[in-house]
C-alpha cells in the first residue's frame, strides 16, 4: 500500500493523515535532491528539497520551491517514496560517513508525515543508522498543534532553524507570516533538547542593525540546545530565478551584504546571547 502524504495549498497540516503504511512506501512531494551537500548540517550530506512553502521571504533564493502540488497530485515537484530516496542515499553511503540526510525546502514541516517516515527509515537503515537533520523556517508549526509534529521531531537528530528577524512587525512584511512559528518551534526544540543551529540572513537595511542582531542573540540565549549560530550575508544569486519565473524581485536595488560586516554582527549577537545566559545563571 502506497500513501501520498503531501500537504497541498489550503490543506490543514494539523490533521493526522492515514497510517498503517510502511515508512518506505510513504510518498512526498520533492523539488529536487543534492548528492553532496556541505552546508546543510555536519559532514557531507544527501539533501532533499521539499516542494511547497507558505512563506514568501523577500530574499528567498528558491522561489521555484514555493508552489504546492494540487489535490489531484499534479503541479510542481515530483512524487517520490521514502524508499526511493534511501536508495539514492545508499549509492553514495561511503561519502556520508560523517554526514547524513538533510531535508529542506521549500518547507519540510509542511509534509510532517513524509519527513517523519523518511527519518525513521533512515534510523532503521539496514546498512547502519543515518543521521537526520531538519532545515526549517517552522512556517507550519504552532505550539497549539505541537503534537502534530511529534513523530517528526522524535526522529530528528538536529535542526537548522531560521530566525528571519527579531522584529515581529518586520517579520510579517519580510516573510508574509508571523514570527511566532519559529519562536514556538525554538521553544519546543529547547524543551526536547534537540541540537539546533540558528541561521539568520543579514540583509542591508532590513536585518543588519546592531539592535536587531543583539535581539536575535537574546532570543536564543533562552535556548540551551543551541549549538551554533550562522549569520548568512544576503546575496543576489537567486535574482535570475525570479526573472525566469516572471516574478518581480522584491529586493531590487539592495546590494549584497558585506561578509566582514556580517561576521561583526554575529559577534554582537553572541555577546547578547552570553549576557542573557549569564542572567539565567547558565
Amino acid at each position: 500500500m502506497v500513501v501520498l502524504l503531501v500537504w497541498v495549498e489550503g490543506a490543514d497540516v494539523t490533521v493526522d493523515t492515514e497510517k498503517n503504511v510502511r515508512d518506505v512506501d510513504v510518498i512526498g512531494r520533492v523539488h529536487s535532491t543534492e548528492s553532496f551537500g556541505t552546508v546543510d548540517g555536519p559532514g557531507t550530506r544527501f539533501v532533499v528539497f521539499c516542494q511547497g512553502c507558505p512563506m514568501r521571504c523577500q530574499y528567498c533564493h528558491n522561489p521555484d520551491t514555493w508552489e504546492f502540488a494540487r489535490a489531484d497530485g499534479t503541479g510542481p515537484g515530483t512524487s517520490v517514496t521514502v524508499g526511493e530516496l534511501l536508495e539514492r542515499y545508499e549509492r553514495n553511503r561511503p561519502f556520508y560517513r560523517t554526514g547524513g540526510i538533510t531535508v529542506t525546502g521549500g518547507e519540510p514541516m509542511a509534509q510532517p508525515d513524509f519527513v517523519a517516515a523518511l527519518f525513521r527509515a533512515a534510523h532503521a537503515a539496514p546498512a547502519g543508522r543515518i543521521h537526520t537533520c531538519l532545515d526549517t523556517s517552522a512556517a507550519t508549526f504552532s505550539a497549539e498543534h505541537a503534537g502534530r509534529f511529534s513523530a517528526l521531531l522524535d526522529a530528528t537528530d538536529m535542526v537548522l532553524l531560521d530566525i528571519k528577524t527579531s522584529n515581529p512587525a518586520l517579520h510579517e512584511t519580510l516573510c508574509g507570516l508571523p514570527a511566532s512559528h519559529a519562536l514556538e518551534l525554538g521553544e519546543e526544540l529547547a524543551r526536547r533538547r534537540i541540537p539546533t543551529l540558528i541561521r539568520h540572513v543579514v540583509v542591508p537595511g532590513l536585518t543588519d542593525s546592531e539592535e536587531e542582531c543583539a535581539e536575535v542573540g537574546r532570543i536564543i540565549g533562552d535556548w540551551d540546545n543551541v549549538v551554533g549560530l550562522d549569520f548568512l550575508p544576503y546575496h543576489t544569486l537567486g535574482k535570475t530565478k525570479y526573472e525566469k519565473l516572471g516574478i518581480d524581485y522584491p529586493l531590487k536595488g539592495v546590494k549584497a551584504m558585506n561578509a566582514a560586516r556580517a561576521k561583526e554582527l554575529r559577534k554582537v549577537a553572541l555577546a547578547a546571547r552570553a549576557e542573557r545566559r549569564a542572567e539565567r545563571g547558565r
